[in-house]
């Protein structure tokens, strides 16, 4: 086995040996690696093998050198034969070269003069040809600085953009012209900067001149509307109540500057008198121009942003009014001339740019600005208690949306707001009224107005509409039934009427409308102002019944002067009171209330004046005997009582409707007067605190009430049928006379019996009075003891009244249950 693979081996190394001849010694590695591949001891034998093949080309090497050794040293020795030809040769070129130098020197002198000059002259015409390329664009450079320096930002942005599309392209391989591109950027922005920092000043310009430019606006609506109402009255029109200015209706023209010009307005103006325009007190080229530079920049909408962001800044600012705006009309009139400057300045921007705001920027603006207005005014309006203050703020609104309306924008909630304004101005005018009403009642004498001769009389009908035929036929000197206070009244209300009216002026409101808010104002004024007024006076404590019945006469003679109020009304309106939804004047139901509220302070003194008698009675409820007349206060009273009501019977009779009047209040009050008394001596009667009563004491106090019955019969007041007045007093004559007279048995026999004697007599009443009376006569027997025969009697009568008071108690028992 051994010795058959030793051939193999062998004719594998000679492979590999010839692998390592013909391959590159960069590929010799992987047939390296395949001889320790093989088996063991295999590189030893490849080592002798190629020890030998190492041998074989030695000895081929040697063999080939002996072959070429002789033809080597013949070429040597040829070489060294050549040698000496050749220094000989190079002497003689270096000297031929010597000498052609020295022979050219002025040659290539004159050469290197002659190119220097075709480079300098190639070099000069390609300059030329650059510099015609250059001059343009420094030119246009030039151009763009002094155009900066003019502040021509407009053109020099143009020159820029000439200089980027058109020259620096054809020289851009020069660095002048790449510092120029690269420095106009920074140029733009500068302009950018300058443009906002112009903008700027003009947003600030127009915050100072917006007073001044709203001024001129509604300085301008005021002429034409002036203009309007000579036109309208020339016509014979009622009034006016289209837009002072529309845009489509040509009322007014856009002029160059931005403000509203009228048509024909300048006729009215004097030759002197110069209207300023918008234009006139703000510059708008900055916004122009800030516009166009923007637009060419491409940053419109940037522009556009900043600008109306700023302006709503600025209209917030406007709006926010002073603390103390509501204490002058210059507050008001300075807070609206700044709005109009406003939205004048805002208008003439939308018409003069194209974008810059819009009809529905400007519509938003508005609509804040609307609402903060309203909320001002409101808030404002509120403070002032002076109804001039608040006309004027009236006439100022109504301007002030005038203008607006002429420059397109909605002012119907501005009307709206002046009803809430009317309310307010009504309410001070009302307040401003009850002082002059509580003046005239504070200076009226409550007495009838004396009038010496006919003129006095004029004047007195002339400012309030009486008329009576009988007075008329009386001869001078005369007196009127009412007092001072009546025409005063009557002549304020109409005060009353035309500063109400004051308002409703240039509110272009109808007829109709007018003559409603005038009629429900009035009924305001008489209803509550005057109403009030008359209730606070008659329940004050100085107003005495004199007073009270001249209040009543006063309020009967302003109540008919009422249909004399509403003719006013109608003659100022020319709106007939035949008309569906006229209001009518209450003044009716006011001075009726007033009336009986007089009536009943009458009836409430007159009962006061009696308690005040009623406490200084002094009673001897133990007395043994009457003093056989009538008690010192109750006379007292009673006079009082005749002279109030010849109070009552002095009235000037020379009316029906006051002698009417007077006649049934005196009743009233006389009835009254009786009733009440009556009351009160009953309660004096019966008071818890007296415990006992004497039969002395009873015919003292039936003195009294006699009195008190021939008062009655004596007719005090005139127009009682009968023993009407008596009949107050029928609960105390019967009780009375039951205790005079002892009839209990006719009592008791007849109670319940309609023709009953003492019908009116209670039987609780009688059983608290004969208590008491019983208690006197116990008291009255111990004092009397001594006397025998006293004593029998009273016995006998103590009987009969314990039994009289079981009777009476059952009688009281049957009657609850």
């Amino acid at each position: 086995m051994a010795e058959a693979d030793i051939p193999e081996c062998i004719t594998e190394h000679e492979r590999i040996l010839q692998e390592i001849e013909s391959t590159d010694t960069a590929c010799v590695g992987p047939t390296l690696r395949s001889i320790y591949d093989d088996q063991p001891n295999a590189h030893k034998r490849f080592m002798e093998k190629l020890d030998t093949r190492i041998r074989n080309h030695d000895r081929e090497i040697e063999k080939m050198c002996n072959f070429h050794h002789q033809g080597f040293v013949d070429a040597i020795t040829e070489l060294l034969k050549v040698r000496a030809d050749a220094e000989k040769l190079m002497g003689q070129v270096t000297d031929t070269n010597r000498r052609l130098q020295e022979a050219g020197k002025e040659v290539t002198a004159q050469t290197e003069e002659v190119i220097r000059c075709r480079i300098q002259q190639r070099n000069m015409a390609t300059t030329v040809e650059k510099l015609q390329l250059c001059i343009p664009v420094l030119e246009m450079y030039s151009k763009l600085k002094e155009q900066l320096t003019s502040k021509r930002y407009y053109a020099a942005l143009k020159t820029m953009e000439q200089l980027e599309k058109v020259y620096i392209p054809r020289v851009s391989q020069y660095r002048f012209c790449q510092i120029m591109a690269e420095n106009l950027p920074k140029l733009r922005e500068e302009i950018k900067d300058v443009s906002m920092s112009d903008l700027k000043d003009f947003l600030e310009s127009i915050r100072k001149h917006s007073d001044k430019v709203g001024e001129t606006a509604i300085r301008q609506a005021q002429q034409h509307r002036t203009f309007i109402s000579t036109v309208a009255k020339q016509a014979g029109l009622d009034h006016y109540t289209k837009p002072l200015f529309s845009l489509k209706g040509r009322a007014h023209s856009h002029m160059p500057n931005g403000l509203l010009m009228d048509d024909g307005a300048g006729d009215e103006e004097d030759a002197d008198d110069e209207i300023l325009t918008a234009q006139d007190l703000v510059d708008f080229s900055p916004v122009y121009r800030c516009l166009h530079i923007y637009t060419v920049l491409g940053d419109r909408e940037t522009f556009e942003n900043y600008y109306r962001k700023q302006r709503k800044k600025q209209a917030r600012l406007v709006l926010q009014p002073q603390a103390n705006m509501h204490e002058t009309v210059e507050g008001y009139r300075r807070y609206f001339n700044q709005i109009v400057g406003f939205f004048v300045v805002e208008d003439h921007v939308l018409h003069a740019t194209q974008g810059l705001v819009t009809r529905a920027f400007t519509d938003e603006l508005w609509n804040m600005a609307l609402s903060k207005i309203i909320a001002v005014l409101r808030t404002h309006s509120s403070y002032c208690d002076d109804p001039d203050l608040v006309l004027e703020l009236k006439n100022l609104i109504v301007i002030f949306a005038d203008t607006l309306q002429g420059y397109g924008f909605p002012v119907s909630r501005l009307f709206d707001l002046l009803f809430e304004v009317r309310d307010q101005y009504n309410e001070t005018l009302l307040k401003k009224w009850a002082l002059v009403f509580r003046e005239i009642f504070e200076t009226d004498n409550y007495s009838p107005i004396p009038v010496e001769t006919e003129e006095e009389y004029k004047v007195v009908v002339s400012r309030f509409p009486f008329h009576d035929a009988e007075i008329e036929k009386q001869s001078f000197p005369k007196k009127l039934p009412m007092s001072q206070s009546v025409p005063q009244i009557y002549s304020q209300v109409k005060e009353f009427i035309y500063a109400s009216l004051k308002f409703s002026e240039s509110l272009h409101r109808s007829s109709t409308e007018i003559d409603d808010m005038l009629r429900k104002s009035t009924n305001l004024l008489l209803t509550r102002t005057l109403s009030s007024c008359l209730q606070n006076l008659i329940k004050k404590p100085h107003i005495g019944l004199t007073e009270l019945v001249q209040i009543i006469i006063n309020t009967t003679h302003l109540e008919q002067a009422c249909r004399y109020l509403e003719e006013f009304i109608t003659n100022i309106t020319n709106v007939s009171p035949e008309t569906v939804h006229t209001t009518r004047l209450y003044g009716l139901s006011t001075f009726k209330d007033a009336r009986h509220a007089a009536e009943g302070e009458i009836y409430t003194k007159l009962n006061q004046k009696i308690d005040e008698f009623i406490q200084l009675a002094d009673y001897e409820w133990c007395m043994a005997e009457s003093d056989g007349r009538a008690s010192g206060y109750l006379m007292d009273l009673i006079n009082f009582l005749r002279s109030t009501f010849q109070v009552f019977t002095h009235l000037p009779k020379n009316n029906n409707d006051h002698a009417s009047m007077s006649g049934k209040v005196a009743q009233t009050a006389c009835m009254s007067a009786c009733k009440h008394l009556s009351t009160s001596l009953m309660q004096m009667l019966l008071d818890s605190e007296l415990k006992q009563i004497s039969m002395g004491a009873i015919q003292q106090f039936n003195l009294d009430v006699m009195q008190c019955e021939l008062f009655a019969s004596s007719e005090p007041v005139p127009g009682f049928q009968g023993d009407t007045l008596q009949l107050a007093f029928i609960d105390l004559r019967q009780l009375l006379d039951l205790f005079m007279v002892w009839d209990w048995s006719t009592y008791l026999a007849d109670y319940g019996q309609p023709n009953s004697k003492y019908l009116r007599v209670n039987p609780a009443t009688a059983l608290a009075l004969l208590e008491k009376v019983y208690r006197g006569m116990k008291d009255t027997s111990k004092k009397n003891n001594i006397f025998s025969q006293f004593r029998k009697n009273d016995r006998d009568k103590q009987k009969l009244v314990e039994t009289v008071v079981k009777q009476l108690r059952s009688l009281v028992n049957g009657m609850s249950s």
